[in-house]
């Protein structure tokens, strides 16, 4: 719904602009030089000023992180519950909406381009050539100190040098240049390949958003596009007055239409925001001075690390998240990681996965290279920032959950599934949750190692309080050779699973979604299950849709709503 409203308003300030410039008479002459290509640029530009007032907003995390508390603790104190979790689900889409208003800022951006393109092209023309044509005539004005230009081209210079001349001489030109190729670079490394190979270029390109902003703010202080004044037009009517151009300014024929240039309006738009933004950066600029201890190290299978910290003051809630800066490996570049501790244990702990030129630096740092012992005054200065929140934090919301983890993407339901230990440890009465089906999806049989422990604990917990029915876990090693095959037959009748010490048999292959799905409705008639998922586009795809299709019509039948981790 809230993009439908968006898409509606670009639809309704791309048709309303096109008609202010399009129709009114203060325009009349402008339209005479430059035909329906004014019309089509100014449209756009009104959609970019509406886009670019956006696109900060939903990368303000903090902002987020706060309005989300507030929701939470407003809509659960005076409406459904359900209501709250609807709009809490739209803030934690805000790197796909992030993603879309940068989409349509650069549909309008190349809009824009072409229509200019054109209006350049012709305003040279018709300022170059020498005839009696109404064009040539406008063109001509302010040459004069009494009259005012309609025409921003003030030069003779023919087309193509005119053209060029104008986009690198000219303000608006000039600026235009710039804030596309800021843009071009900073859409062209977003895509997923660059971000999850060479992670440093998109980090440093994105931040041309500076200049990018800058220069929109300046764009249009050159007041190249410019209308008849109204006072001009009290007394000179154009759709009149055009016919007898050629008699303008003699006695008792129409005086010499005057022009003024339209005022820039860009910083009224996106003044708001970047004002939000700065106060965004100056908190995260506070909290990384904060100092942060690293309290232990623990070098996991998989190549994958452990680090356990302790922040004065710092609190969470499971499924958040923080951004971390090792100043030893960049003094600039932070990365996102999924908080793997509970909130009820005295430390916070991330688990990172060793795949990039800043993780192979970070455990290089941490010592992890090294056989000895590495002495903690050793480890390196870490800042953080965060933590923010979710979808994961909503896990507690529902009496019926699914937690879905796809390899290193198990480590939002690490914290959910600690905390819902060390809440059964002491006091389950109170938890509104009363079941969680889990499934978690690797390639490697290494990769389960570290979390199999935790996965032990809870068996062991809820079968001591004969509730083993609280958490069916389901492990799917999605990548195996010829011998582990034969090893996994041979052992398949033991009482524990060959691979993860559990109970439970680990599965090979992947999950039949449907009949997972189906399967859980059967299970629970009229009540709302909570999907949740870290992992990859392509099983998120698969996850909404069997959550849309298993959902019935009737408020009062089951219902799948699916949560999407996003960094």
């Amino acid at each position: 719904l809230f993009q439908l409203v968006w898409l509606g308003l670009n639809v309704f300030l791309f048709w309303w602009f096109y008609l202010a410039y399009d129709v009114p008479q203060k325009f009349f002459y402008t339209r005479e030089l430059l035909g329906h290509a004014l019309a089509l640029a100014r449209a756009p530009a009104a959609c970019l000023n509406f886009n670019c007032m956006l696109i900060l907003l939903p990368v303000c995390r903090n902002l987020l992180s706060f309005l989300r508390g507030s929701i939470h603790k407003y809509f659960f104190s005076s409406t459904p519950k359900c209501c709250s979790t609807r709009v809490r689900r739209q803030l934690d889409r805000n790197l796909t909406f992030h993603k879309m208003v940068a989409w349509m800022i650069a549909l309008h951006t190349a809009i824009h381009t072409i229509a200019h393109l054109f209006n350049v092209e012709w305003s040279v023309q018709a300022r170059v050539e020498d005839k009696n044509t109404l064009a040539s005539v406008l063109s001509k004005l302010g040459d004069k100190p009494e009259e005012s230009y309609v025409n921003f081209f003030r030069q003779t210079i023919p087309n193509p040098v005119g053209g060029l001349y104008v986009a690198f001489t000219y303000l608006a030109g000039l600026t235009g240049v710039i804030i596309t190729l800021a843009l071009i670079l900073i859409i062209t490394s977003s895509t997923k390949t660059i971000r999850r190979s060479y992670f440093e270029v998109f980090w440093y390109t994105h931040h041309l958003f500076v200049i990018f902003f800058i220069g929109l703010v300046i764009h249009g202080a050159g007041r190249i596009v410019r209308g008849q004044t109204e006072e001009s037009l009290a007394v000179h009517k154009p759709e009149i007055c055009y016919k007898n151009f050629s008699e303008w300014g003699r006695k008792g024929a129409c005086p010499i239409p005057q022009f003024s240039g339209n005022p820039p309006m860009t910083w009224k738009w996106v003044v708001g925001p970047m004002f939000l933004y700065l106060c965004e950066r100056l908190v995260r600029f506070w909290r990384s001075q904060q100092k942060v201890v690293i309290t232990k190290v623990v070098i996991h299978p998989f190549k994958t690390i452990e680090l356990q910290m302790m922040k004065k003051g710092f609190k969470m809630e499971v499924g958040q998240y923080i951004f971390v800066k090792c100043p030893a490996v960049s003094k600039l570049e932070w990365h996102p990681f999924t908080l793997t501790s509970a909130p009820e244990e005295d430390y916070f702990s991330i688990h990172v996965r060793i795949v990039g030129d800043w993780t192979e630096g970070l455990f290089n740092a941490c010592g992890c290279d090294k056989q000895e012992f590495q002495e903690a005054w050793k480890l390196p200065k870490i800042a953080v920032d965060g933590p923010f929140g979710t979808a994961s934090e909503d896990v507690f919301s529902y009496e019926t959950v699914m937690l879905v983890g796809a390899g290193i993407g198990v480590t939002p339901f690490a914290s959910v599934l600690k905390s819902v230990w060390y809440k059964y440890c002491h006091d389950a009465t109170n938890l509104k949750l009363k079941k969680i089906y889990f499934y978690w999806l690797c390639r490697d049989t290494h990769a389960f190692e570290w979390f199999a422990d935790l996965l032990q604990s809870l068996e062991t917990q809820m079968q001591e309080r004969n509730n083993a029915e609280f958490l069916s876990y389901n492990i799917y090693l999605t990548g195996w050779d010829e011998s582990q095959a034969t090893h996994f037959v041979v052992h398949h009748e033991e009482e524990k699973d060959v691979i993860t010490g559990l109970k439970q048999k680990t599965l090979y292959g992947r999950p039949n979604w449907e009949n997972e799905f189906k399967t859980i409705a059967r299970q629970h008639p009229g009540s709302r299950i909570g999907v949740f998922l870290c992992g990859p586009e392509g099983l998120a795809d698969t996850l909404n849709k069997q959550s849309i299709s298993n959902s019935e019509a009737d408020p009062r039948g089951v219902h799948f709503i699916f949560n999407k981790e996003n960094f």
